[in-house]
């Protein structure tokens, strides 16, 4: 039987909404949408890159703790409201998965909260797991 485990953020609305940031899952590690929330602070900055970078920070710490990293990522989901907001991002994704190459998607949709221009979500795979 695979290890199956959640990993908490300590983000309100995983509590409020009922999910995890990160499931474990054998050798597989899912993690959900995530935003450009510090979670620390629950503040969000106005700036879709600052977003951005704060959104890879979170899965970062997602990923740490189920024993990978930004490295393991296979899949790469990107949701906007405004396509316009994608490109300035680039840089900042591209620092993060440019080697990786994972397989992403971008779409474009309404978020959960106005403040939110950007969300990210990820699969990995552990390797040597």
């Amino acid at each position: 039987m695979s290890e199956r485990r959640a990993i908490l953020s300590g983000s309100a609305f995983e509590e409020q909404i009922g999910y995890a940031r990160a499931v474990v899952d054998g050798d597989w590690v899912h993690v959900s949408g995530t935003t450009g929330f510090d979670y620390s602070t629950m503040t969000i900055s106005d700036d879709v890159i600052e977003q951005a970078e704060q959104c890879l920070r979170n899965i970062e710490a997602a990923l740490a703790e189920a024993g990978c990293s930004l490295a393991d990522v296979v899949r790469v989901r990107y949701l906007l409201p405004d396509r316009e907001d994608f490109e300035p991002c680039w840089p900042a994704l591209r620092r993060c998965f440019g080697e990786v190459r994972p397989a992403a998607t971008m779409m474009v949709c309404g978020l959960s909260d106005p403040r939110m221009k950007i969300e990210i979500e990820a699969d990995a795979h552990r390797s040597g797991g």
